[in-house]
């Protein structure tokens, strides 16, 4: 019996993946106005950005609950009885606590299956490529202490960078962290923003798209040597040209053994706002 993965819908795993490696995805909830959708499932990526550009009232997010995650558990508990749940920041959202209590729940009725609930300490693709890498190990028949271990070691090794046109979104979600001081810059210039122990930095500052693009591939060289080979990543919402852009810029300056587009799921794109563009990579 393979072990089963599940992560959530901020991951922003590409469909193809999801499917082909079998990882179970729990939906994020999206508030617009009166009305709840379930990440993914019943709002689309399209329709949400397009509705977000003109948008007079802020969309909500919350995460799933501890219900959401018990039934998807039980239901890989029919067939398993080895689970891995890989998640966004404990500090950023409240899903790794769920993830943690419907585990202990799962106990009371099926005391012979193991859940490990890991708290990434990143956000978008830098867990969903420990989801990814998960799913593949499990494929491959490794036991969980194994893929647990595979995770962990992933986490110190990820890295997110990404810049938009504005950091409003973000700030009103209150997602913000310690890049509070970027909010009022100048239209005309372009934050770089990372994540450091589950918690958003400013890393600084460009005048243009082209020079922040420019930026995250040199950060990318200060962490490599010759041996590196970086999973990437390209990381979008509502901006596929640009994300190709960027992706051009790293194949001709980095060494990667991976590389894939990835748009951003409503759920996480409330925070970032149409335009974002960033990378996520694994440094191996």
């Amino acid at each position: 019996m393979k072990a089963g993965v599940v992560t959530d819908s901020c991951a922003s795993i590409p469909e193809d993946l999801i499917a082909a490696l079998g990882i179970n995805v729990v939906p994020y909830n999206v508030h617009i106005q009166e009305r709840a959708y379930k990440d993914l499932v019943d709002l689309q990526r399209r329709e949400f950005y397009e509705y977000l550009t003109t948008a007079t009232e802020f969309p909500k997010t919350a995460n799933p609950g501890p219900g959401d995650f018990l039934a998807v558990y039980q239901k890989l508990a029919e067939t398993t009885t080895a689970i891995i749940s890989i998640h966004m920041t404990s500090i950023g959202s409240a899903a790794y606590q769920a993830a943690q209590l419907a585990a202990r729940m799962l106990q009371e009725t099926h005391p012979q299956t193991r859940v490990e609930v890991i708290d990434s300490r990143q956000t978008a693709m830098c867990y969903g490529w420990m989801a990814i890498e998960a799913a593949r190990a499990a494929q491959a028949g490794q036991k969980l202490d194994q893929i647990t271990s595979l995770v962990k070691d992933m986490i110190p090794r990820s890295r997110m960078i990404m810049t938009a046109d504005t950091l409003k979104y973000l700030y009103m979600g209150g997602r913000i962290g310690r890049a509070r001081h970027l909010v009022g810059s100048l239209l005309n210039i372009k934050p770089l923003i990372s994540m450091e122990d589950g918690e958003i930095v400013a890393l600084g500052q460009a005048r243009s798209r082209c020079k922040v693009y420019q930026r995250m591939v040199e950060i990318m060289q200060e962490m490599s040597d010759p041996q590196t080979r970086f999973q990437v990543a390209i990381t979008h919402a509502a901006a596929p040209a640009e994300a190709e852009k960027l992706r051009g810029l790293v194949e001709e300056n980095v060494q990667c053994r991976e590389m894939l587009i990835a748009e951003l799921s409503p759920a996480l794109g409330v925070h970032t706002g149409p335009g974002t563009v960033g990378v996520c990579f694994v440094k191996g």
